[in-house]
């Protein structure tokens, strides 16, 4: 239903610009290809599950930053004073929320960003100008899917931060954690609190994962194959050595490592915002989740000492994440583009 909103919001774009591109839009539209959303799915379960116990040290630094203060000090901290277990705590709903989270995020991106794609084509026919879109189809298909994401996310992120942060949620799993939090808060509260918080991180999450993978993949890719006045293309010359197989993983890697170094980035204000929503234990399950109180609260514990020192709570356990980011992107995109291949679909930025 959301995502055929989405699609519906887009047609409408289309159909405003001409009404031929609406009809095209519209048997696009028709044709939602799962294996899109079978390798989002699969890559984010993974890719997120591998990396929980660097997110857990990423957690606990950002809801206490007092007592763990950087990345190897804090993950031996944990480990001495709860074993080596804690740092696989919030597993379960990390699975489950994030493998839906990347089925919708992948899927409805790949979906809409052609008819995305389609509609600033035929907008700029209407309005005589030339020139192409650039990436602004791209930018918005990733806010309609890190949208979508978000609503999906928010209770499973809720339970996980609270099973690391909180001690009444020790040793509950998925299902009695989530019951725990309607219990405190009602079922409705428990599945849109915090929204605007993690908006805050999966729009610009998404917006730098995925249109940054695009744009550089198709970059590299129209490097490889753009033959110079006297030489083959650079593709041609390099499969003389090695396999087009690993031509292509050698771009999938690249552009990963690019776009996770963007997502986080972009990000990790967003991160720290919704920690601090979330991660409950000071007795009161209904306090700091509006976004504005939320941001006041990160921003005052240093505004003391200045604006620049207060800005930088934003940016508590960058270290952490950019480990745990990075490799939850980096694999993620990865395994996405290996796992649409063998499905039969094109390498990113290969068409």
């Amino acid at each position: 239903m959301v995502l055929r909103g989405c699609l519906r919001l887009l047609l409408a774009v289309a159909a405003v610009a001409s009404p031929a591109s609406a009809a095209s839009a519209t048997g696009a539209a028709g044709v939602i290809d799962p294996r899109f959303f079978i390798a989002g799915g699969t890559c984010a379960a993974i890719s997120h599950g591998i990396t929980t116990p660097i997110d857990v040290v990423k957690t606990r630094m950002q809801s206490n930053p007092d007592k763990y203060k950087s990345l190897l000090p804090a993950t031996a901290t944990i480990i001495k004073e709860e074993g080596a277990q804690a740092l696989t705590k919030g597993l379960v709903p990390t699975l489950v929320g994030y493998g839906i989270e990347g089925a919708l995020k992948f899927g409805i991106y790949e979906v809409s960003k052609p008819l995305a794609v389609l509609a600033f084509q035929r907008l700029n026919n209407k309005l005589n100008r030339s020139g192409k879109a650039g990436a602004l189809p791209f930018l918005l298909a990733s806010i309609m899917a890190g949208a979508v994401a978000s609503l999906v996310l928010v209770p499973m992120e809720s339970t996980r931060i609270r099973m690391v942060t909180d001690a009444s949620f020790e040793g509950i799993g998925l299902l009695r954690g989530l019951g725990k939090l309607i219990d405190e808060a009602g079922l409705v509260q428990t599945l849109t609190v915090g929204l605007g918080a993690m908006l805050a991180k999966q729009v610009p999450y998404t917006f730098g994962k995925q249109v940054s993978f695009d744009v550089v993949a198709k970059f590299l890719y129209g490097i490889l194959n753009n033959p110079s006045q006297s030489t083959a293309s650079l593709a041609e010359t390099i499969s003389k050595s090695f396999s087009p197989e690993f031509i292509k993983w050698t771009v999938s890697v690249l552009s990963a490592m690019i776009a996770s170094v963007m997502a986080c980035l972009m990000s990790q204000p967003g991160d720290v915002i919704l920690t601090e929503t979330y991660k409950g234990g000071d007795g009161d399950a209904t306090k700091k989740r509006c976004l504005a109180e939320v941001s006041s609260t990160i921003f005052a514990r240093n505004s003391d000492d200045g604006v620049v020192l207060a800005l930088t709570g934003f940016f508590t356990g960058l270290q952490a994440r950019f480990v745990h980011v990075g490799m939850i992107i980096t694999s993620q995109l990865v395994i996405y583009d290996l796992v649409k291949q063998l499905l039969g679909l094109p390498a990113t930025g290969s068409h």
